[in-house]
């Protein structure tokens, strides 16, 4: 019965970090940059390339370009897959036009007083690089 119990936690774990990655996907898709800066962390660095050019954001400063961008209704997204470890967790998320990108995000997301949050992101901008 303890393997039984232990899988379910394991399950309902994934839907966890599952449901604190949603802010900042529903944030792509209405362009919400304080929705966004919900799911992270006030030390968390967003760090990728878009047009060769290298971006370090903090959450403030990647909240604010959230909502520069404005909405995308088409976007798509798919979360790929999400690997945990205790408190500590990874993810990746792929998204389809937004603003005409494709992106490639990988987050790094850490459980503190029951609350799963984004510590960090990198991403890939792919042929926009």
């Amino acid at each position: 019965m303890e393997t039984q119990i232990n899988e379910v936690k394991s399950f309902n774990e994934y839907q966890e970090v599952a449901k604190s990655l949603r802010p900042y996907i529903d944030a792509a898709k209405s362009g919400d940059g304080k929705l966004s800066r919900s799911a992270f962390y006030d030390h968390a660095h967003i760090v990728g390339s878009i047009g060769g050019q290298f971006e370090n954001n903090t959450a403030d400063e990647f909240a604010k370009a959230v909502s520069s961008l404005g909405e995308s209704p088409n976007i798509q997204h798919h979360i790929a897959w999400i690997d945990i470890s205790g408190p500590a967790a990874a993810a990746k998320v792929e998204f389809l036009d937004w603003k005409g990108f494709r992106f490639t995000d990988f987050f790094v997301l850490y459980k503190k007083d029951g609350q799963w949050k984004i510590s960090g992101k990198t991403y890939d901008s792919h042929s926009q690089n």
